[in-house]
């Protein structure tokens, strides 16, 4: 069975460049014979996350979504913009809302056993590597597998051209290297080599 790939941004805007490289690295695991499954938070507004609201309202309908979504898939491949040394509020938010339980739901069922990989795309000159161990160890401490296969991006506004290549041929092989190893990764976990000698 192929790995279900779950990929997304934790950007909304429209000319995100975490868009662009999570499109890169989602190419790349199809490649490898991963199913993925490539989605925008736009397309899934979200208030911020009140357990005073959810009491009130239960959850709202694109939490639910991205639930199913998260519970459909094996893996996630995310690429995140650092805003100020850190994760998105539009990533945490997504997460909190994600992590609620509906009723005969087991507790973190939407990423308990899940395997992630996490990458980054900044202007400055780290690439935004300064958020990734921040999204890493949100998703760990909620049963997710982070795979070390990782890559910020430095100088992304210059990236890539208008169809959304990237140009330069040693970034683009890192970005493709991590949505494989994600592919690759999930797939043998889910398939373990038998022990039969």
């Amino acid at each position: 069975m192929s790995p279900r790939v779950l990929a997304f941004a934790g950007s909304t805007r429209a000319g995100s460049l975490n868009k662009k490289l999570v499109r890169v690295a989602a190419h790349a695991a199809e490649r490898a014979g991963a199913q993925v499954t490539l989605i925008d938070l736009a397309d899934y507004p979200l208030p911020i996350f009140d357990e005073d609201l959810e009491a009130e309202q239960g959850l709202p309908e694109h939490a639910i979504a991205l639930k199913d979504l998260f519970k459909a898939h094996d893996a996630l491949l995310i690429a995140c913009p650092e805003y100020n040394g850190s994760i998105t509020p539009v990533l945490k938010n997504a997460i909190d809302w994600v992590t609620r339980p509906r009723q005969g739901e087991a507790p973190l069922e939407c990423f308990s056993g899940k395997v992630a990989a996490v990458m980054a795309a900044s202007p400055g000159g780290l690439g935004g590597i300064r958020a990734l161990p921040h999204v890493a160890a949100i998703l760990r401490g909620i049963g997710v597998l982070v795979i070390p296969t990782t890559f910020a991006l430095p100088g992304a506004h210059k990236a890539f051209d208008e169809t959304g290549a990237m140009g330069d041929e040693g970034h683009r092989t890192k970005a493709q290297a991590v949505g494989a190893t994600l592919a690759q990764t999930t797939a043998r976990l889910m398939c373990p080599p038998s022990s039969e000698g």
